[in-house]
């Protein structure tokens, strides 16, 4: 029998779980098993356990539905549990260096005590010094104790469904033990979440923190009795509460004020004595149901909290005043504004997602925002608005839904009611949002996180593209978002387009016919400016030979204006509106960091990564997981090197072909062909997850055909 069982829930934690497995499994003590709580074996955070399993016995993940809620999962690891101790852990939270040996230490020192009290931190997510609070009893959170569990299973104690569980269950942990011990050592370092707590935040589930009081109030009548010090623990949480009207519904806050009165009444300890000074004014007006008196109370003696909205700030006085205008107006349930990459033009995944609404969602009125030069390139039938216009502000004040992959302008005021959905438009190899802010060449351009983070409070539904891709959103961009692992439109059409699409595009493009195509698209460095190839493209094309041409994609930072960079055997595609058509006229893709390597992927042709500056720029721009160890084919890192993997054929062999499954298993798990009618589905028409269709099996997927050449072979 362990020593030890660690119970760690893993709903919505997934950007942070290794860190906090990684905190337990490192420790010195390791007489423990580790059980994370899952919501089901293909849940988000299942890939992560698995791996944590495979190479640890220690680690033994069971399941709890997400119905079931945060108790559900405890009680779920509860009954999984093998060891003498029990020590809850939430996902996003991380175990002291040392804390284990100092639990056991401090257990056997006080006599294998029902309950072992210990310290923590609350860590802030951004910065800050950390808080280490005093609890004590009904105010303990379950992850700051070890539970005996023996004791546990003797009382038959269990984690109350319903929010403020920790409250029922430290209660009833009270209550019950008979022999509690300390150790005032932080063991557990516990993240306070950027997007708060749902127990701060209001609505109904306000109500569930007084069945937790009346469930160990009424256990303490039947069984205990009930000392002083656990009864004001227990009314300090329900007086917070009753101290801050805002957090409950205007209709049921002398509904709650009365019941608490009516629980206070009843159960207080006789005898009892209230606190002094303000704290027992408080106490005699809930027990005398005094709700006015109360409230006059608390306005006086506390600063009554305000939320400033912020006002939008566009440069015309004039325009601000028609956006606050038309804000006054009801939103407008059948209009949907879209725009990608900052009104650059109809592109990526908003366009892909119009396109589909359009068809299965033809009530909606769509209107694509655009920049000026963007409009005549825009397809037909499209409805728009020049972004800055007072046509721009009018229907982003009445919109019911919102769509785009960047974002929109921090002016935009996010309206109760509308529907705010953040596309993305990659999947990120470099470090993204708030964790770009260690480096400095990146963070010095990025601007103010603060303001950013505002943007990211908008968004109701962030898209994702695969399980990295969700766990690097949900640290880098932390928000109340949901997120939605549904593919990104934009590749719907690497899985729908025909051989006559293949063929349509490279004629569009100039590819010569029997001639293979390589995209060749580097990705900016935040270190430069301008725009540099990084490769001398006429030496490379006279290097492969002349079965070869080279389709040029700069990054889109470089796609406006500029003479085109055409010549001989290189084709500059920058200014083409679509990658997507590109990526299907090319035979293969030559990259260096570039995410459209992920997209590409989905094609199953080869890619060749051209990495001659890795160390510099994972250095300056930093960078999520380590491209080296797990590219999608061969790395070269001098021009000679690259130019011999297409002499050779070495870019096509099988030892790339086997690289490249790899990286589609991890990064290609959502992108089927339906990404685009599945967002359409769950946001704009509101169907349940359970209705949306979903995701085909990877081997099932039929990638687009390849274009048809009649190349004579490599020599």
């Amino acid at each position: 029998m362990p020593r030890l069982s660690i119970i760690v829930p893993t709903h919505g934690v997934e950007g942070r779980l290794s860190q906090s497995l990684d905190s337990v499994l490192t420790q010195s003590f390791g007489d423990f098993e580790l059980i994370p709580v899952r919501d089901a074996p293909d849940a988000p955070a299942a890939t992560v356990t698995a791996a944590y399993a495979e190479r640890d016995s220690r680690v033994a993940p069971v399941d709890s539905p997400p119905s079931a809620g945060l108790s559900g999962a405890r009680n779920a690891g509860m009954a999984a549990a093998t060891g003498a101790y029990l020590l809850f852990l939430d996902g996003d939270d991380t175990l002291a260096p040392g804390a284990l040996a100092a639990l056991d230490a401090r257990l056997s020192a006080s006599g294998e005590p029902d309950v072992l009290y210990f310290d923590h931190e609350r860590v802030p997510w951004w910065d800050g010094e950390p808080t280490t609070p005093r609890l004590k009893g009904a105010q303990v959170p379950a992850w700051s104790a070890a539970y005996r569990r023996a004791f546990v299973g003797e009382h038959q104690l269990a984690f109350p469904s319903g929010h403020f569980t920790d409250v029922g269950w430290s209660g009833l942990v009270a209550l019950t033990a008979e022999k509690a011990a300390e150790l005032r050592s932080v063991c557990v370092r516990h993240l306070v979440r950027r997007q708060g707590s749902r127990l701060n935040v209001p609505g109904e589930h306000q109500l569930d923190l007084l069945d937790q009081v009346e469930l160990v109030l009424s256990r303490a009548a039947a069984e205990h009795g009930l000392s002083q010090a656990l009864f004001e623990q227990l009314f300090a949480a329900v007086l917070r509460t009753a101290a801050r009207p805002e957090l409950v519904p205007a209709d049921r806050r002398r509904a709650f004020f009365g019941r608490a009165a009516r629980l206070h009444r009843r159960h207080r300890p006789a005898g009892f004595r209230p606190p002094a000074g303000s704290l027992g004014a408080q106490h005699r007006l809930l027990a005398a149901g005094a709700y006015t008196a109360f409230h006059t109370l608390r306005a006086a003696n506390q600063a009554t909290e305000r939320v400033v909205q912020r006002l939008p700030r566009p440069r015309l006085l004039r325009t601000r005043a028609l956006y606050a205008a038309h804000r006054l107006r009801l939103l407008d349930e059948n209009l949907a504004v879209y725009c990608a990459y900052w009104g650059r033009g109809y592109t990526c995944n908003p366009a892909a997602i119009h396109a589909t609404a359009r068809v299965l969602a033809p009530h909606l009125r769509s209107v694509f925002l655009v920049e000026p030069d963007a409009v005549d390139v825009l397809p037909q039938g499209v409805e728009y608005a020049v972004m800055g216009s007072p046509r721009y502000w009018e229907v982003l004040a009445r919109a019911k839904y919102l769509v785009n992959n960047a974002n929109f302008a921090d002016a935009v005021v996010k309206r109760p009611g509308s529907v705010h959905l953040q596309t993305q438009h990659g999947t990120p190899l470099k470090t993204m949002g708030v964790d770009q802010s260690t480096y400095q060449v990146v963070a010095a351009t990025t601007g103010s996180f603060t303001k950013l983070l505002t943007r990211v409070d908008r968004w109701d539904y962030n898209l994702s593209a695969n399980r990295h891709s969700t766990e690097v959103w949900e640290r880098a961009f932390p928000g109340a978002y949901e997120q939605l692992e549904y593919g990104y439109p934009r590749n719907d059409v690497y899985y729908t387009a025909t051989a006559g699409d293949v063929a349509r595009v490279r004629r569009e493009l100039g590819v010569p016919e029997g001639k293979a195509a390589l995209l060749y698209a580097p990705t900016h460095r935040d270190h430069a400016t301008g725009f540099d190839s990084g490769l001398d493209l006429e030496a490379f094309c006279e290097a492969i030979g002349d079965r070869f041409v080279v389709l040029l994609r700069a990054h889109y930072f470089y796609d406006r204006g500029g003479p085109a960079r055409s010549g001989g055997r290189i084709i500059d595609v920058t200014h083409h509106p679509s990658s997507e058509d590109v990526c299907l006229a090319a035979d293969a893709l030559v990259t260096d960091y570039s995410s459209i390597m992920f997209d590409y992927a989905n094609l199953d042709r080869p890619i060749v990564v051209y990495a001659d500056d890795w160390e510099v720029y994972r250095e300056t721009r930093g960078v999520c997981f380590d491209l080296m160890e797990t590219p999608p084919g061969p790395v070269a890192r001098t021009p000679e090197e690259l130019a011999c993997l297409f002499r050779d054929g070495g870019y096509a062999d099988a030892e790339a072909a086997a690289l490249r499954a790899v990286f589609r298993e991890r990064f290609c798990q959502f992108d089927d062909g339906l990404a685009a009618e599945r967002v359409v589905r769950r946001v704009l028409l509101g169907q349940p997850p359970e209705s949306i269709p979903p995701v085909v099996p990877l081997g099932r997927r039929v990638p687009a055909p390849a274009p048809a050449r009649t190349c004579p072979p490599a020599s």
